[in-house]
């Protein structure tokens, strides 16, 4: 079992930044590949970055590439998400997931994911 909660969420102005955090709490915590993924009101929740479990490997969605940063530290538990130039369609609720199945790449699956953090919200003003 895998336990994630994120933090960092919050109000910024258009081409500002924002760090979100995502501390994760389970034994084998580390051993996934993880993601990030966002939803807006009334959309599908969509894939915006995934890092493997060694972070030797990341990957983007094409509306954020350029722009966020995923990483990790095993050692803390925790994953990031760095966004800067950030636009108002970036507005979201953000949700750092865990992937428990699937083996192809890019990991852009939701389905593919079994562990959920609880979402932290993310405003742009423009």
């Amino acid at each position: 079992q895998v336990q994630l909660v994120e933090s960092g969420g919050g109000l910024v102005q258009a081409g500002g930044s924002l760090r979100l955090s995502c501390a994760a709490s389970g034994r084998t915590s580390s051993a996934y590949t993880m993601g990030w993924f966002r939803q807006a009101p009334g959309l599908e929740r969509e894939f915006v970055a995934a890092v493997t479990w060694n972070g030797g490997n990341t990957y983007y969605a094409d509306s954020v590439k350029g722009r966020f940063t995923i990483s990790r530290d095993n050692g803390r538990k925790m994953v990031y998400l760095q966004m800067s130039s950030l636009k108002p369609e970036d507005a979201a609720v953000y949700y750092c997931a865990a992937r428990v199945r699937g083996a192809t790449f890019p990991p852009v699956n939701k389905y593919e994911y079994g562990y959920w953090g609880q979402g932290t919200q993310v405003t742009v003003s423009s």
